[in-house]
């Protein structure tokens, strides 16, 4: 669990420092521009502290909206939200019903799930803002085996895929640019 609380409170550093011109530029996420992206990230929070706590088969508890002026507060509730039902005991063996995703996962998957999430989220909001993000060796190492794990292939060209297709990696990749190339991310190209 300590691996996504110290990412999670990274990312809360990140947004803390964006701007309201900030929330108009693009992204790395297709499509997307800041403040979308942050109203992604604050809904899936919510979703997967609902899912937590045995709700998260309810859509509407996953509802998103952009970020207007009041991003970083809403975002950090919402890092306070999710870091709550996980720091619950018997977490990881709870189903979580991820209605976004039509799917039930074991608790231990779904909390590696959002870590990864939040690994590639943290850098695409840095990567947005011309900043560094560097997640701490036990955050990177977990997300990695989860990246290594999810299937590449033509579901990820699909409307609303997670992720965009894998990029090569190669061989002398660190891991932060391996979970990045895995998932869809190019570390060399600008967002817009």
């Amino acid at each position: 669990m300590e691996p996504t609380r110290a990412v999670l409170h990274d990312t809360v550093t990140l947004i803390d420092k964006v701007t309201d011109v900030d929330l108009r530029l693009p992204t790395p996420c297709a499509g997307w521009d800041l403040a979308m992206l942050l109203g992604h990230m604050t809904a899936q929070h919510h979703g997967f502290a609902a899912a937590a706590r045995g709700s998260g088969g309810d859509l509407a508890v996953w509802a998103q909206a952009p970020a207007g002026a009041d991003a970083a507060d809403r975002y950090r509730e919402a890092v306070a939200d999710v870091l709550a039902a996980f720091s619950v005991g018997d977490v990881f063996e709870r189903p979580f019903h991820l209605a976004e995703f039509d799917a039930t996962v074991p608790g231990r998957m779904a909390v590696g799930m959002h870590l990864v999430d939040y690994v590639v989220h943290g850098w695409d909001v840095a990567h947005t803002l011309g900043a560094g993000f560097r997640p701490g060796a036990e955050a990177v190492t977990a997300a990695l085996e989860v990246a290594r794990s999810v299937p590449d292939g033509a579901d990820r060209l699909a409307p609303g895929a997670p992720f965009a297709p894998a990029h090569p990696v190669p061989v002398d990749a660190d891991p932060l640019t391996e979970i990045l190339l895995l998932l869809g991310r190019d570390p060399s190209r600008r967002p817009g």
